[in-house]
């Protein structure tokens, strides 16, 4: 591991972190002011532009979940980029009665502070868990 990858490592390690908490406010210091998502979701392709635009998004996901389990989180490389994936365990009202499995992976470009600039986000949707 290089002295380079060590902020990337570190930032995406609290990204995580920030996630796992629900801690969007903190979320949003792990990106650049520049930064950009680009994510497939189930109703189609969407873009957000902006820390604070991001991170409300990761609340509107998350944030009024009853109950929130992380099952799975991973970080890693694929060349320059990071790779980035979660799979949650949620309970929210405006989903429907029981848990839901949610699971999303993301590749990231990061500026020299370590800082995310750039992400592009897969995302399975809410699955029922009840149909595992």
């Amino acid at each position: 591991m290089t002295t380079e990858t060590v902020p990337r490592f570190s930032t995406a390690g609290t990204f995580l972190e920030c996630l796992a908490e629900r801690d969007f406010a903190r979320l949003a210091s792990t990106l650049h002011e520049d930064v950009q998502l680009s994510a497939l979701v189930p109703s189609g392709f969407k873009h957000w532009a902006g820390p604070d635009e991001i991170s409300a998004t990761f609340d509107r996901w998350f944030g009024d979940a009853v109950d929130f389990e992380v099952v799975e989180a991973v970080v890693g490389e694929v060349g320059p980029r990071l790779q980035l994936r979660w799979r949650m365990r949620v309970r929210a009202g405006r989903l429907g009665d029981g848990w839901f499995v949610v699971e999303q992976q993301v590749y990231a470009d990061t500026a020299a502070d370590g800082r995310i600039t750039r992400l592009a986000l897969l995302c399975s949707g809410f699955c029922p868990e009840s149909l595992f």
